[in-house]
């Protein structure tokens, strides 16, 4: 074993995004191939040393990783050639700071390459004495171990990350690749320490280990000034950074479940719409829309798709192959309801009977869209309610780009976020706010109750003053009528 400390400066740090099956899972997907990010040699830290939270950040995560150490030059290798090219094998963590990643799209250079942001060692292991296959990382959080995998199941092994690599780039030797994290990767505090080690579980006792790479985090002192990205935080970005919203110490998401989704059944979206009025939501419904399937009740979890007015060239750099429009169709899961918003303009289609099918097949709920439906007559024969503002022959590029996908959307005059409920029948489309779904709906209930008892006392004769609404007389006997049922 040698000491981290003697490691070449690496010219090039190279970081997977996901590789550890248990990481997929925890994000909830699974790549088909290897994705990367560079990180700059000044993010290189020893074991022992500090790293600092930058001040006004709150979400500073570790990712206990399997670095590699290149030996050799490598230039278009083959997968079963690549870990020759690998001389050690150490410990490392890629620690990055969540407040900046929407500064990065993708990049990670804020986030990810500040000073001390890639501790590296203490020790690295030859690469010629362990098997690649049966390496282990572990990662310790003030002592208590939080994460643990091997590299017996990796997405992508290591020979094929540099085989991979090395199509497009020359990997020089002192090079370090960052193989990924397992998950329990999570957020580390001033006064926290996190330790990484790599051992090889094919030498048991062997002291085949690069022993703990310790990191002790403090608080930074200096303000990020204004001529740069500044932190900001959501509880998308918490709730990533900690593993899960139970870790960040948000409240549990809101699940549409079977049982919420029989009451909302049960209840007329006018009655629904009553019940957000009473509670100051007054701008909820998708307006001027018209069904394919009027009879056939619409119910589901948002999902959405923004077109821009058309561009030639935007259009030309957006348009085609598996753009926004397809890529939102294609990722639709049981219950979806794809809103789109088309700016009212009803010049050209915005979906048409292809991916209507697709839609359905997918076991999507609905399409709701205030544009236009190419395909109508076609589109109307699926089981599957499509909302729309008419029907017409033209291709999407007649009017619009298609340009985003599950942002917040413009439909028929209402805002619509990924994940709200979506409910449509005859009269119309309401979007009701997930924090709100439950109140609502129980208090539809009972509202559609109190009117069966309006309705038949006004079908035997009785007036309506006192009665619609109920006064307290009205309330006594409602309440003795309730009694009967």
């Amino acid at each position: 074993m040698t000491s981290a400390s003697h490691l070449p400066q690496p010219g090039k740090i190279i970081a997977v995004h996901v590789n550890y099956p248990s990481r997929a899972a925890q994000r909830g997907r699974t790549p088909v191939a290897p994705s990367y990010f560079l990180k700059p040699a000044t993010s290189v830290a020893e074991s022992g040393v500090a790293i600092e939270r930058p001040a006004g950040c709150e979400l500073l995560a570790f990712e206990g990783e399997i670095g590699l150490v290149i030996g050799r030059t490598a230039r278009r290798v083959e997968p079963a050639e690549g870990w020759s090219y690998v001389s050690a094998v150490t410990a490392a963590n890629d620690f990055g700071v969540y407040d900046l990643r929407y500064a990065d799209r993708g990049s990670n250079l804020r986030s990810k390459g500040g000073d001390g942001f890639t501790p590296l060692g203490p020790t690295t292991i030859p690469a010629d004495a362990v098997d690649p296959a049966r390496l282990r990382v572990r990662t310790w959080l003030n002592g208590e171990l939080v994460q643990e995998d091997t590299t017996k199941d990796l997405l992508f092994p290591f020979g094929q990350l540099i085989a991979d690599l090395s199509q497009l780039s020359t990997l020089e030797p002192g090079d370090v690749i960052l193989t990924g994290t397992p998950a329990g990767a999570s957020v580390a505090r001033p006064g926290d320490v996190v330790e990484v080690e790599v051992d090889a579980l094919d030498k048991p006792g062997g002291g085949l280990t690069t022993g703990r790479l310790t990191t002790p985090v403090v608080e930074g002192t200096v303000t990020l000034r204004e001529f740069g990205a500044l932190p900001k935080v959501d509880d998308v970005q918490r709730a990533e950074a900690w593993g899960s919203a139970a870790a960040a110490g948000l409240p549990p998401e809101f699940t549409l479940t079977d049982e919420l989704a029989a009451k909302l059944g049960r209840v007329a979206t006018a009655t629904l719409s009553a019940q957000l009025r009473k509670r100051g939501y007054n701008n909820v419904s998708i307006d001027g829309l018209t069904s394919t399937r009027p009879d056939t009740r619409l119910l589901g979890r948002a999902r959405t798709l923004r077109y821009i007015p058309n561009r030639e060239d935007l259009f030309r750099s957006h348009g085609g192959g598996h753009n926004a429009q397809k890529r939102a169709f294609d990722s639709l899961r049981s219950g979806d309801v794809l809103v789109i918003e088309a700016r009212g303009e009803r010049g050209t289609g915005t979906v048409g009977d292809i991916l209507a099918l697709r839609a359905q097949v997918l076991g999507a709920a609905g399409i709701v869209t205030d544009g236009g439906v190419r395909d109508l007559a076609a589109v109307a024969a699926l089981d599957i309610p499509t909302y729309h503002a008419g029907g017409h022959p033209a291709v999407l590029g007649r009017r619009h780009v298609p340009w985003d996908v599950d942002v917040t959307v413009a439909c028929g005059g209402a805002s619509v976020q990924p994940g709200d409920v979506i409910v449509g029948d005859g009269d119309g489309v309401l979007v009701i706010p997930p924090h709100l779904v439950e109140e609502v709906v129980d208090a539809a209930i009972e509202q559609e109750r109190e009117e069966e008892f309006i309705a038949e006392q006004v079908a035997t004769g009785a007036g309506v003053d006192g009665l619609y609404p109920m006064n307290a007389e009205w309330k006594a006997r409602y309440a003795a009528w309730l009694t009967t049922r």
